[in-house]
């Protein structure tokens, strides 16, 4: 097991997610998981981050998927013996000339952004260290 501090962050193949892993990387001594739905744009997002002379590492999770969330808490739990830095920010957004009718798009919503962000939480704030963050 290692001692290494570890950050993941969630949905973080773009946007504000990839941004985080960038910041993460500059300043946090440890390792920092980069984590997408889909492992080929994840892989691609940790590439782009490798050519700027960053370092971080990819893991699979969909936040939709409970086995998912559970294949990367028993991955943490046998690799680093728990987690550090927790940053929450997988999430859906319907764009605004979505033609998905409202009620569909509020279903798909509260199912990404509240109970599935509260499945990660529950399943992976068990292991956050006595020092460590969630966000």
């Amino acid at each position: 097991m290692s001692s290494t501090p570890v950050a993941v962050v969630t949905g973080a193949n773009k946007g504000i997610g990839f941004a985080i892993v960038r910041a993460l990387c500059k300043q946090f001594t440890g390792d920092v998981y980069l984590t997408a739905r889909d492992p080929d744009r994840g892989q691609a997002a940790v590439t782009k981050l490798k050519e700027e002379g960053l370092n971080p590492l990819f893991h699979q999770l969909d936040i939709n998927d409970l086995q998912s969330i559970q294949t990367l808490r028993d991955f943490l739990k046998e690799k680093y013996g728990g987690l550090d830095v927790l940053v929450n920010n997988a999430g859906i957004a319907f764009k605004v000339d979505d033609p998905t009718p409202f009620h569909i798009q509020a279903e798909g919503t509260l199912k990404t952004n509240f109970f599935a962000t509260r499945d990660v939480c529950n399943v992976l704030l068990p292991l956050i260290k006595p020092h460590g963050k969630w966000y």
